[in-house]
C-alpha cells in the first residue's frame, strides 16, 4: 500500500517545504504521501473544532438551552443519553471508519454530541475562564505538536507511552467516579484537573506521533477523532483547574 522512495543525502529546507524530506530516520513510503495524509488529518480536525465552538457558543449564550437541560427531568434524561451517545457512536465509527459517506456523518454526529457536553461544561462558567483556558489549550497543542515533528525527525519515538496512558486514563476513571459518589472537595477537583491535563498532553504527543509514522491511509476518521478527543479532554481538564481556581 505504501511506496518507497530513496533519498539523497543533501535534503535541506526546500524539501522540507514540498514534502520530499522524510519525517523520521527509519521512514520507507514516499514522504509526499504522508504529508498530504497529515494535511486531510488536520483539515477534518480544524472542521471538528470549528463545529465545537460553533455549537458550544450557542449552548452557552442561548440561556434556555442550558436552563432545560439542568432544572427539567425531561433536560437531565437528554443531557445524561447525550453524555453517553459519543461512547455509543465510537462502536459504529470504528466499523464502518473507511466507508464514506457513513464515516463522515458518524464523525459529524459524534462531534456535536461532544460539543454539547463541552457547551454545557462551559455554560456555568465565566467567560474569562473559558477564554484562558481556550488560550492555554491552543498553546499546548500547538507546542506539543510542533515538538512531536521536530522529535520525529530525530529518531525518537513515543510509541513506548501507550501502555502507560492507557493504565493513567484507567486510574483517572476511577478517581472520576469516586468524585461522583464521595466528593472530596475543592483541592481534589484540581488534582483530577491536574492529572488530567497531564494525561491527555501525552496522549497528544502519542497520537501526534502515530499520525506520523503508524496510521494508515484509510484510517483518517480514526485519526481525526483520536486527535480530537485529546484536545477536548485537555480544554476540559484546564477548564476545571481555572474553575476550581476561580472559585
Amino acid at each position: 500500500m505504501w511506496t518507497s522512495s530513496q533519498y539523497g543525502k543533501g535534503g535541506g529546507a526546500g524539501d522540507v517545504e514540498s514534502g520530499r524530506s522524510p519525517l523520521y530516520p527509519t521512514m520507507q513510503e514516499a514522504p509526499e504521501l504522508r504529508w498530504a495524509f497529515i494535511r486531510k488529518i488536520y483539515t477534518i480536525l480544524a472542521v471538528q473544532l470549528l463545529l465545537t465552538v460553533a455549537v458550544a457558543a450557542v449552548v452557552v449564550s442561548v440561556r434556555p438551552i442550558s436552563h432545560f437541560f439542568v432544572s427539567t427531568g425531561a433536560g437531565f434524561a437528554l443531557w445524561f443519553f447525550l453524555i453517553i451517545l459519543p461512547f455509543i457512536l465510537l462502536l459504529p465509527l470504528h466499523r464502518y471508519h473507511q466507508k464514506h459517506p457513513v464515516n463522515l456523518l458518524l464523525l459529524g454526529l459524534f462531534t456535536v454530541a461532544i460539543s454539547f457536553a463541552v457547551g454545557l461544561s462551559c455554560a456555568f462558567t465565566s467567560g474569562k475562564v473559558i477564554l484562558e483556558a481556550a488560550i492555554l489549550t491552543t498553546v499546548v497543542v500547538v507546542s506539543l505538536t510542533m515538538y512531536t515533528f521536530w522529535a520525529a525527525r530525530r529518531g525518537q519515538d513515543f510509541n513506548f507511552l501507550g501502555p502507560f496512558l492507557f493504565g493513567a486514563v484507567s486510574v483517572l476513571f476511577i478517581f472520576a467516579l469516586i468524585q461522583v459518589f464521595f466528593p472530596l472537595g475543592k483541592i481534589s477537583v484540581m488534582i483530577y484537573g491536574v492529572l488530567a491535563a497531564i494525561i491527555f498532553c501525552g496522549y497528544i504527543v502519542y497520537d501526534t506521533d502515530n499520525l506520523i509514522k503508524r496510521y494508515t491511509y484509510d484510517e483518517y476518521i480514526w485519526a481525526s477523532v483520536s486527535l480530537y478527543l485529546d484536545i477536548v479532554n485537555l480544554f476540559l481538564s484546564l477548564l476545571t483547574i481555572l474553575r476550581a481556581a476561580d472559585n
